[in-house]
């Protein structure tokens, strides 16, 4: 075989193969398409148990699409990246044929460095990322609710509303620190309660715990601070 003859096998070879992956494509296209019409809602069967809101939990979207997705013969998988600050995820769907979908990705960031943090933070871009790539939405959703006859108005105060505007990553997060204060607070602690509260740095985040707290603890936290101020003071 002469050079020419076996570069033109190759090429010829290369577009075999381009000729086959653009008919894989095809194949995989369509089969999401035919996936997608069977995907059912995504329901809000968790409860969050400070606000009382319910909401679309992992599971719960895993379970609208699976079927539909390994009907048209899809496998789900959604691959992790830890950072220092934070964690990606991508969702990728495996096709039968051989082919693949990449979805794009999602990065969540960690408001407290440590495994329950990462943990929180992980679920939560986990389900948002699934939601995103299906293109599919909670029961319920925002547009839904934007539909609904105004509620009466009810009287404001500066922390009402604080903890729902958080992501859950942030929620769970506050979470563990009111129960961490309440702990300290029945123990008489109350030093050990103020160093828990005064232990986060955000604005938004001690807004929402506050709104978390009884008026008790609140006022027990807030005479130790000017305590403090009063004997920095001197």
């Amino acid at each position: 075989m002469s050079h020419q003859e076996f570069y033109e096998t190759v090429e010829r070879q290369q577009e075999y193969m381009e000729e086959i992956k653009s008919n894989r494509d095809d194949i995989v296209y369509a089969a999401f398409v035919k996936a997608q019409r069977k995907f059912g809602p995504a329901l809000k069967t968790s409860t969050n148990p400070h606000f009382r809101s319910r909401y679309a939990a992992l599971d719960a979207v895993i379970d609208a699409v699976i079927d539909g997705l390994h009907g048209e013969g899809f496998a789900l998988t959604q691959y992790t990246e830890p950072t220092e600050n934070g964690v990606t995820v991508r969702t990728v769907l495996l096709h039968e044929t051989g082919g693949l979908l990449c979805l794009g990705e999602l990065f969540m960031p960690v408001v407290k460095n440590d495994p329950q943090g990462f943990g929180s933070a992980l679920t939560y871009c986990r389900r948002y990322s699934l939601l995103a790539a299906m293109g599919i939405a909670p029961e319920d959703d925002d547009g839904q609710a934007a539909s609904k006859p105004a509620k009466p108005s009810m009287r404001s105060s500066p922390t009402m509303g604080a903890f729902e505007s958080l992501p859950e990553n942030r929620q769970s997060i506050i979470i563990d620190v009111s129960v961490a204060i309440k702990e300290r607070f029945a123990a008489d602690d109350i030093v050990g309660a103020y160093e828990e509260y005064n232990g986060l740095t955000d604005v938004e985040e001690k807004t929402a715990l506050w709104s978390l707290l009884d008026s008790k603890t609140r006022s027990a936290i807030k005479k130790h601070g000017e305590s403090l101020k009063a004997t920095d003071g001197t």
